[in-house]
């Protein structure tokens, strides 16, 4: 197994078989020209079989830290570690693009994300409250 950060639209569509929703080729165009935004991809030879995506983000007082957004590994390659390699490099790409930290949203009752992250280095997740906004569109 290999992992490699997408940088053109065939390899984001690589990946189309993991993704909630069908590929919206002007969100491919604006991910990838964003250099924020980072899509990496494990991959089985010609095959993807997990991605991670992650949004750095910067505030005045703080500097940057990565948002780890998605996670998703094809349901065959599942407890081979594939999880855990991803988010292990995108914190390291996290580091080398001189951010802070690393976070992550899921579920507390998401076992298998959980274990994911904590196995990959997260620290025990603290309480918190998510809310949030829908907008047409």
């Amino acid at each position: 197994m290999r992992i490699d950060e997408a940088t053109t639209p065939e390899q984001v569509a690589s990946a189309a078989h993991l993704y909630d929703d069908a590929v919206r080729d002007d969100a491919v165009e604006r991910f990838l020209s964003d250099p924020t935004h980072h899509l990496l991809l494990a991959r089985d030879g010609d095959e993807t079989v997990g991605f991670v995506s992650g949004v750095e983000t910067t505030h005045p007082d703080k500097g940057t830290e990565m948002l780890l957004y998605e996670l998703a590994v094809d349901e065959q390659h599942r407890r081979r570690g594939v999880g855990r390699a991803l988010v292990r490099a995108l914190a390291d790409l996290a580091r080398e693009r001189g951010c802070y930290g690393m976070w992550v949203l899921t579920e507390p009752d998401n076992a298998a994300a959980l274990g994911t992250y904590r196995a990959a280095g997260a620290e025990p997740p603290a309480p918190s409250v998510m809310l949030s906004w829908t907008f047409d569109g």
